[in-house]
């Protein structure tokens, strides 16, 4: 008896003759907090590690994330050989460099950059860094104008809608800017060129707009804040420029719309950030800033560096990061080409506009915007006087809910002045087709079933709406 408990004593430290689940990794707590005084065999690590992540939602089902979670085996392949390059590397990578200056190129004349600007760009990690890098470079062009003046340049500003990203409250505090930031209104959404009116001055660096705001996936009055700033540098001689945030929108408008002037056509937008890693179909890590000439980008801001090689420039928050989403970039402008996103943005529109024609046919919901010009639909609740025991039911109850099925659906309220409006928002990707949408439907369906004044047993309820 006691031989036999040796043994098992011993196979279960070896290992042999068992699978992972019978060593002792499984059965003995995994370290937390301390660098453990010895190491695991991989497959334990792995095992350990994959089952503990488990525990995280279905990247398949996550419509609260703007991210991409699916690519091609073939993009994965890439990855995976190209993750031990550190993009920095030029002098030892030097062909994905070239392949970073391609994709810049076609992305500056995917945002038709004028033929007679010498464009340039980079890449980032993200749409944060791209945005702090860009807003900083106009901040830079005002203080050496106002230098060149011999004006004061102690007070600089920036103004924005509360449709931004966060990261833009960030630049203003990191980089000690005022920050102006518009705040929303009820039934107005999104920054608009009155707005921008009453908030500029002479020491205001730029105007920062979203092309698709996280908040509703609108789109701010970029067209018609251009024209203010034209007519603001003629009669006030400000010549205040744009950033513009492509969010959501700078990989799909030049596809479904391409006729839409947003981009580098605008006179005063001089600088646009895009994130591969949101319908540029890329996985997370990977931003592109693109300037229409390299007149608004200060040397001053550029920096060598010399001792990995030769001398390279470098305009980066960031030093070191990853080749493998530069490539997978590059790899989807190839694989797809211009008819290859059209198609796909198409049908995402396609699905964003029958789930929510069917969710406003629940009579439950209502978009906050009617007008769909990207797949993001923000919904609030309508009406649910036919529901019993509805009164106190709320778009956090229902994420909760779906949560229970699997499904990543956020509930939000927005920012001020809008606060009292609490909304869901979906996010159609390119892995979430019409069956995805109707499996969806189907159980927001069921919860409201729970609530019906007739409802009977289960078995007997009908839908509350047909969704095939």
């Amino acid at each position: 008896m006691l031989s036999n408990k040796v043994n098992l004593k011993d196979m279960k430290k070896t290992g042999k003759n068992t699978s992972i689940y019978g060593t002792r990794y499984v059965s003995e707590p995994i370290p937390k907090f301390e660098i453990p005084d010895e190491g695991m065999p991989s497959k334990a690590a792995y095992q350990l590690i994959n089952d503990e992540l488990n525990l995280d939602g279905n990247p398949n089902l996550n419509l609260a994330s703007f991210v991409t979670t699916w690519m091609e085996p073939e993009a994965d392949i890439l990855i995976n050989q190209t993750n031990g390059k550190n993009f920095v590397d030029n002098d030892e990578y030097p062909q994905t460099e070239i392949i970073q200056n391609r994709v810049i190129n076609m992305l500056a004349r995917l945002f038709n950059a004028p033929k007679d600007c010498d464009f340039l760009g980079t890449s980032t990690i993200g749409s944060s860094e791209a945005i702090m890098l860009g807003v900083l470079a106009h901040k830079w062009a005002w203080r050496e104008n106002r230098k060149a003046e011999g004006k004061d340049c102690s007070n600089p500003n920036i103004v924005m809608g509360a449709d931004v990203h966060v990261v833009w409250e960030k630049f203003a505090k990191y980089f000690d800017v005022e920050l102006r930031m518009v705040p929303m209104e009820k039934g107005e959404y999104t920054l608009t060129a009155d707005k921008v009116k009453e908030n500029i001055d002479e020491n205001t660096i730029a105007v920062g707009v979203v092309l698709g705001t996280t908040f509703t996936g609108q789109i701010d009055q970029i067209q018609e804040i251009n024209e203010l700033l034209v007519n603001v540098k003629e009669e006030k001689g400000w010549d205040i420029p744009i950033h513009v945030d492509g969010a959501s929108g700078a990989f799909i408008i030049p596809f479904l719309d391409p006729d839409f002037k947003w981009d580098f056509r605008l006179s005063h937008v001089r600088s646009i950030n895009v994130s591969g890693h949101k319908y540029g179909l890329v996985y997370p890590g990977v931003g592109w800033l693109i300037f229409k000439d390299k007149k608004y980008l200060s040397d001053d801001l550029i920096f060598e560096v010399n001792y990995l090689g030769g001398i390279i420039p470098t305009f980066n928050l960031n030093f070191s990061k990853g080749s493998s989403m530069i490539i997978a970039q590059y790899y989807n402008l190839l694989r797809l080409g211009k008819q290859g996103y059209s198609s796909i943005m198409n049908n995402l529109m396609e699905t964003a506009t029958y789930l929510a024609n069917t969710l406003k046919n629940t009579g439950y919901f209502k978009l906050l915007d009617e007008e769909l010009v990207l797949p993001i639909l923000a919904i609030k609740l309508d009406n649910l006087d036919d529901l019993d025991g509805a009164d106190d039911l709320t778009v956090f109850d229902i994420s909760r809910k779906l949560r229970e099925r699997g499904w990543l659906v956020p509930a939000y309220t927005l920012p001020a002045n809008a606060e009292d409006i609490a909304v869901l928002r979906i996010v159609i990707k390119e892995n979430f087709t019409r069956d995805m949408a109707d499996l969806l439907v189907q159980d927001l369906n069921n919860i409201f079933d729970g609530y019906k004044k007739d409802s009977k047993d289960d078995s007997e309820n009908e839908p509350l709406i047909n969704i095939f």
